[in-house]
């Protein structure tokens, strides 16, 4: 028997033709219950092997009273939603969950993201730094449990698994300041989740060091960070810089050092997230690091928790950074 058209998906009844067996035996050989003998469980597999047969877990997923799929909606341009997504896997599937993932992208939104999610039926969603209003996201808290991670929000209904990125600002400009640094500007992160809560943590931290806030608009993007750096440029140029996350960061290390200004020579800089992006041998960016594994873990411990009727607890669970030091940062000339 020949194999089946390579551009059509191989079904059990093309195992089960293969096979010499019924569709049904096909289907018990799939599902490892009982009702088949041993010989033929190994002539079932052999053959969907032979034809490159793979079952579809979703739909069976589906057809089950329990999905037992989270839903994760993320950031198809951020490095550090990319690690979270790898400690997120390792969490569900430690639970015997699987994760339906939904991307947002320039031209997808985050409601589009969610109603994809919706209509696989998942359990639950973690939702990664969302900038969805809070008024929408209680709402669909209200038709399924909703974790939101990297974001604080002020609602009941919704659980919020985040880093404190107050102290994470703070770690950064008294690693600056105990370098010597008296002059340091933080370019924040205008609207994007997270910004006002390392704002705060930036002025605070001057101001206990004595020091001048000095604050030069930003944003999440690496072109955000090379405006930043172009303002920069145009007058006194700061000691240090506190950069409101790893990708805006690179946009400010890219146009410094392409103005031959040294990093850290003449300035040093500091990032956000200690993403993959920071660990680039090429980039190695001093940076505040999130716990990945810890987010991840308590993300999914509380859509798991919310599921089962376990009471919340603590809603809000704030998760504290580390710093990294690399080579954008030095003492001053």
């Amino acid at each position: 028997m020949t194999r089946t058209d390579p551009d059509r998906r191989p079904t059990l009844a093309d195992v089960a033709a293969r096979a010499g067996v019924s569709t049904a035996l096909v289907s018990i050989v799939m599902r490892d219950v009982p009702g088949a003998s041993t010989a033929t469980r190994e002539r079932v597999r052999r053959a969907a092997d032979e034809i490159g047969y793979r079952p579809d877990t979703r739909a069976r997923l589906l057809r089950s009273s329990r999905s037992r799929l989270l839903g994760v909606v993320f950031g198809v341009q951020h490095a550090f939603h990319g690690d979270l997504l790898a400690g997120l896997y390792d969490a569900a599937e430690e639970a015997g969950y699987e994760l339906a993932l939904s991307a947002v992208t320039p031209g997808r939104g985050e409601q589009r993201a969610v109603d994809s999610l919706l209509r696989d039926r998942c359990e639950a969603l973690v939702l990664l730094g969302p900038q969805t209003p809070t008024a929408a996201l209680s709402d669909l808290a209200a038709r399924l449990p909703v974790v939101v991670v990297a974001r604080p929000v002020r609602s009941s209904t919704v659980d919020v698994v985040r880093t404190a990125d107050d102290e994470g600002l703070r770690l950064a400009v008294d690693h600056l300041v105990g370098l010597g640094h008296r002059d340091v500007v933080h370019v924040d992160g205008g609207r994007a989740p997270g910004a006002a809560e390392r704002r705060r943590g930036y002025r605070e931290a001057v101001h206990r060091h004595g020091l001048d806030a000095r604050i030069v608009a930003g944003g999440p993007t690496e072109d955000d960070g090379a405006a930043a750096a172009r303002a920069l440029l145009a007058g006194p140029l700061p000691s240090a810089v506190a950069v409101f996350n790893d990708r805006c960061a690179v946009g400010v290390l890219d146009v410094l050092r392409r103005a031959g200004r040294a990093v850290p020579g003449e300035v040093s800089v500091a990032g956000f997230d200690d993403s993959r992006l920071a660990r680039l041998s090429a980039v190695d960016l001093t940076s505040v690091a999130q716990d990945v594994e810890r987010l991840s873990t308590l993300a999914v411990q509380r859509a798991l928790a919310r599921l089962d009727g376990v009471p919340a607890g603590q809603r809000e669970l704030v998760v504290p950074p580390r710093l990294v030091v690399r080579s954008t940062t030095a003492p001053p000339r």
